[in-house]
């Protein structure tokens, strides 16, 4: 963090575990910007590319398994075979936008018809940078749920790891730095939400931001930040069994808010 401050992390013991970054205002400024640059690249590599680097992230998740089940059983107090089920859970959840990602268009866009010799196709585009705040439990699953769908599409993403629970954002950023996701692509800040909610719903270039089981003032704020620049806000409600259900996680309609839809006319031969 650009402020120099950092945060005491406790295990379930009550003992330090690890110091993170206390991310700032600035340090928001500085995500959005890198995110800015990044997004023309990553929107417009293929969608066929896009679910590779997706499907990358999963492989290396999975190589780092054993590291984010010690994390998750330390610091959120899993149990080994909860703290295996979640990833596992996660790297299933990557696999499955990395599949979406060459295909999630033909089921949000359509073909609609009109009166005349035209053909007339609707399609779905990135939104822009979007704000991603993780939610404080399941924070592994939680994240990979929440930044999966807008990544697929092509958005660059500014994201807020778990309060309560921030390590295994941090070794998600080691996966990320070391499968193909370009620089910028994915931006994860550590820190108060308190301090930092605001300011990422506020931020005019920011198009879009969801967050997931957010306390009622967080909501408040995140919403009246869309003012701002009139973005879409997404306040998500998960209970606890939402999470590990595939029929809602791994829907291709999770992927809609984070799109804009364009609609195209064509002249026909007839």
């Amino acid at each position: 963090t650009e402020s120099g401050r950092s945060l005491a992390v406790d295990d379930v013991k009550g003992n330090v575990f690890a110091h993170i970054c206390r991310g700032s205002r600035k340090d928001i400024r500085d995500a959005v910007e890198a995110a800015s640059k990044a997004l023309g690249g990553w929107s417009s590599r293929t969608a066929y590319n896009r679910g590779q680097i997706l499907y990358r992230m999963a492989e290396m998740l999975e190589g780092k398994a054993d590291e984010f089940q010690q994390v998750l059983s330390k610091t959120a107090g899993a149990s080994r075979a909860e703290a295996r089920r979640e990833v596992e859970a996660s790297i299933d959840r990557l696999i499955a936008f990395a599949g979406w990602a060459d295909k999630y268009t033909q089921v949000v866009g359509c073909q609609n018809a009109v009166a005349g010799p035209y053909y007339n196709f609707t399609v779905p585009e990135p939104t822009g940078v979007t704000g991603v705040v993780a939610p404080n439990s399941p924070s592994l699953l939680g994240l990979i749920t929440l930044i999966a769908p807008p990544l697929c599409a092509g958005n660059a993403l500014v994201v807020l790891a778990s309060e309560s629970t921030p390590i295994p954002a941090t070794v998600f950023a080691e996966v990320c730095a070391t499968s193909d996701v370009p620089s910028g692509v994915v931006n994860i800040i550590t820190g108060l939400h308190e301090e930092l909610i605001e300011h990422l719903a506020m931020h005019r270039n920011v198009q879009a931001l969801v967050a997931a089981n957010l306390d009622q003032e967080y909501a408040t704020a995140a919403r009246l930040g869309a003012a701002e620049n009139v973005k879409r806000v997404t306040v998500q409600d998960w209970s606890k069994q939402d999470w590990w259900d595939v029929t809602r996680a791994e829907s291709p309609w999770t992927i809609e808010p984070f799109v804009e839809m364009k609609t195209i006319w064509h002249p026909s031969s007839v």
